[in-house]
């Protein structure tokens, strides 16, 4: 049976990325993310709106398409997301 991911892990996940993954100091694309978050186009594009919405994102235009990096809100969640998920995981929670 397959395993799905909820909408925090993959949050998480593009956080990650744009935190550990980055293929240059610019940030991310969208098709980079794309390809390591393993979603659609059109269901990143909202995630990477409301994580730049809330501040946990920076959007860099950069030569005429936009890149992603993490900010330092998006750091501070992420941590805090990673604390309560081992949290979960030591008592066997499912998140």
């Amino acid at each position: 049976m397959a395993e799905y991911r909820t909408h925090m892990k993959i949050i998480g996940d593009i956080l990650a990325t744009t935190r550990d993954d980055l293929q240059d100091e610019d940030g991310a694309s969208v098709t980079y993310l794309i390809r390591k978050a393993n979603i659609s186009h059109s269901r990143i594009s909202a995630i990477l709106k409301t994580l730049v919405s809330q501040g946990l994102l920076e959007k860099v235009d950069n030569q005429g398409s936009n890149k992603y990096k993490i900010s330092e809100p998006g750091r501070e969640f992420l941590q805090a997301y990673y604390t309560f998920t081992n949290f979960a995981d030591n008592f066997g929670l499912s998140i």
